[in-house]
């Protein structure tokens, strides 16, 4: 039987002690609440269905984030994004809360909340990190009786898929006939090359016309090593993707281009200097010399300054800029096109093994076909 205690004035101790089990004692502030936690408990004991829920009551939320942190987190691919998003949470009111506590009226007050500034993608993510949070504390950290509110609530829809793709040709700015108009629009990647024009970074050039060419994703274009690239077969060899498999991308001969011009370069500028430096030149140097986030900031730079240039051609001939040509352009998007391009040669099934995608359904996210070039295939 339970034991009920009177301790003070307004408190109640409801302790239960069974064979086989540890001690449970908690405090109450009326009697009733002390004796239907006991019985719960006692009852919980006599079905051997019984777990401590000590350690999730003492946890709070923003501990847990510290420990998912320092053993979950850092391991992964992507754990500076995933930083960020912890660091949200932690400074969110609800992590001085034990996790116990936490339930899934107080997530979707939160998600409600985070809505209204951002998009539905960003909050499913950060949901998605809170989700695994309270799933690795309930398997991995002893807190079996810990539910996860994350997985009762509804999850926004996400509405914010890109369907950008990078304009043929460009319109005509001070174009004398229209022959030369239609010629300038069948122009291939129009805003591309003007955005390599107005790039002032040595780098940015190869890495958009690798993106575009073989569809793969920015932070594996800046950590391709030169020993991964074999020229003559015409393959560049990925140990390391962000689904954590290795694959083999084949390279057109515009990426060809590109990598033997660097190649060359390189060449050139090792035999300037290896008296100096004898480590110089080894087949393990990455190829392109960057960070990840160095790239998109050009990117970003490059396609403002381009923007900036196509307007001022526009005032000088009295025409109206294009309002679609070099805006809403982001460096993800050559991925996107680059998928659309070449999934007009391959199959899916060999597209999925170039991209690097798991599920099929992933790949169709990044195919967008133009309605005119679907047309032409028709009788």
């Amino acid at each position: 039987m339970p034991t009920i205690r009177k301790r003070g004035q307004y408190q109640w101790e409801a302790q239960v002690r069974r064979r086989g089990y540890p001690a449970q004692s908690k405090t109450f502030t009326t009697k009733a609440e002390a004796d239907a936690w006991a019985n719960m408990i006692e009852s919980e004991m006599s079905r051997g269905v019984w777990v401590s829920r000590s350690e999730a009551e003492a946890t709070t939320l923003y501990e847990a984030l510290k420990r998912y942190e320092e053993d979950i987190s850092l391991s992964k691919k992507g754990a500076a994004q995933e930083a960020s998003v912890l660091k949200t949470f932690q400074a969110a009111h609800l992590a001085r809360r034990p996790l116990a506590t936490i339930r899934s009226a107080d997530i979707a007050r939160l998600r409600d909340v985070w809505l209204k500034d951002y998009k539905p993608a960003t909050v499913l993510r950060r949901l998605a990190v809170l989700s695994h949070v309270f799933n690795v504390a309930r398997k991995e950290w002893g807190m079996e009786s810990l539910s996860n509110p994350v997985e009762l609530i509804r999850k926004p829809l996400p509405n914010n898929a890109r369907t950008r793709r990078i304009a043929l040709g460009e319109p005509p700015v001070g174009i004398p006939n229209a022959d030369d108009a239609e010629s300038a629009r069948g122009a291939p990647d129009g805003e591309l090359k003007r955005v390599v024009t107005a790039s002032n970074s040595a780098l940015l050039p190869p890495i958009i016309w690798m993106a575009v060419e073989t569809a793969m994703r920015r932070g594996e274009i800046v950590s391709l090593r030169w020993e991964h690239v074999d020229l003559k077969r015409r393959v560049a060899h990925l140990p390391a993707t962000k689904n954590g498999n290795a694959r083999d991308v084949p390279l057109s001969s515009r990426a060809i281009a590109v990598l033997q011009a660097l190649l060359d370069s390189c060449a050139e500028r090792d035999s300037k200097v290896a008296p100096m430096n004898e480590g110089v030149g080894d087949d393990k140097q990455r190829v392109f010399e960057i960070r990840s986030d160095a790239v998109t900031r050009a990117f970003e730079r490059a396609v403002a300054r381009a923007r900036k240039s196509y307007i001022e051609e526009c005032r000088k001939v009295s025409r109206r800029p294009d309002v679609k040509f070099l805006t809403d352009l982001r460096f993800h998007d050559l991925r996107h096109e680059a998928t659309s391009r070449l999934a007009s040669i391959f199959p899916l099934h060999e597209l999925t093994k170039i991209t690097g995608h798991k599920d099929p359904r992933m790949l169709m996210r990044y195919y967008h076909p133009r309605a005119e070039d679907l047309a032409k295939k028709l009788p």
